[in-house]
Parts: structure tokens; C-alpha cells; sequence
């Protein structure tokens, strides 16, 4: 089959290594590279794809020596791209975030004004700021105890 760069074409997974997918086009094969496989950072390959997975690709380039780079994230529709998370995660969609997570977020329900968000802001700041301090002066009292002199 002669590809055509630019062309979004339907394929099967043939081959999973640490650094990208190797998917089977019309007797051609081509590689898609770790960071062409989803918008979000991708660690293990494994929870996007597995072997014999049919995916739709869109062909990136044909070098000279016939060698076919594809890229599945640029072959979803934009709002398919925003769904794309791995496995584990669409098991478990309710994950929540930590106590120790540094975004602020405004319930839906409250109508909060620019200023008052940033009150607020601040304040869970400051309180995670004075957390850290608190700690990091902590450290540095038992290492200074802990220096020979």
C-alpha cells in the first residue's frame, strides 16, 4: 500500500516496545512514537494500546528509505483527545485530588467575584506555605545538630 503523508488511515497494533508502537497499514508498517500516542504524558505504552488493537493514524512522514512515522493523537477528533486517559484511569474516573494538591478550584455552585477567588487562593496558600516552612526549619535544626565541630 503507498501511503500518503497527511492521510488519516485505519491500522492494527504489531508491535509494543518502551519507546513507541509499531502499527500495520495495508501491509506496510509504520511506528508511532511514545508522544504521539496521547495528549497527556504516556509512562507505559501498555495502558493505551495492545497488540492486535485496531487504531486509526495519521501518516506523519515517508523518509526515503521508506521508514513510516504515525501519529494516533493527531488522528482523534479534538474532542476525542480530551477523553484519551489511560486504562486505570477510566476505571477508576472518580479519582479525587489530595489534600496536597495546590490548585484552587471554586465549587460550581458558588458564584464567587475575581477578588474573593483570590482571597481565597491566597489563603490556602499561605497556610501550605506556613506548612512547609514549619518543616523545612525543622530539617535544618536537626542537620545543623548533626554537623561535627
Amino acid at each position: 500500500m503507498d501511503v500518503e503523508v497527511g492521510a488519516i488511515v485505519a491500522g492494527k497494533v504489531s508491535g509494543i516496545t518502551n519507546f513507541g508502537v509499531f502499527v500495520d497499514i495495508g501491509g506496510t508498517t509504520g511506528m508511532v512514537h511514545i508522544s504521539e500516542v496521547a495528549k497527556n504524558y504516556v509512562k507505559d505504552l501498555k495502558e493505551y494500546v495492545h497488540m492486535g488493537q485496531d487504531v486509526m493514524v495519521k501518516v506523519l512522514s515517508v523518509s526515503p528509505e521508506g521508514k513510516v512515522s504515525l501519529s494516533m493523537k493527531q488522528a482523534e477528533a479534538p474532542e476525542q483527545r480530551e477523553e484519551r486517559r489511560p486504562r486505570r484511569e477510566r476505571e477508576h474516573a472518580s479519582i479525587s485530588r489530595g489534600a496536597d494538591s495546590f490548585e484552587f478550584r471554586p465549587k460550581q455552585q458558588e458564584s464567587l467575584s475575581f477578588e474573593d477567588m483570590l482571597s481565597k487562593f491566597k489563603q490556602t496558600s499561605d497556610e501550605k506555605l506556613s506548612g512547609m516552612k514549619k518543616t523545612d526549619g525543622n530539617r535544618r535544626t536537626a542537620q545543623n545538630r548533626r554537623k561535627p565541630q
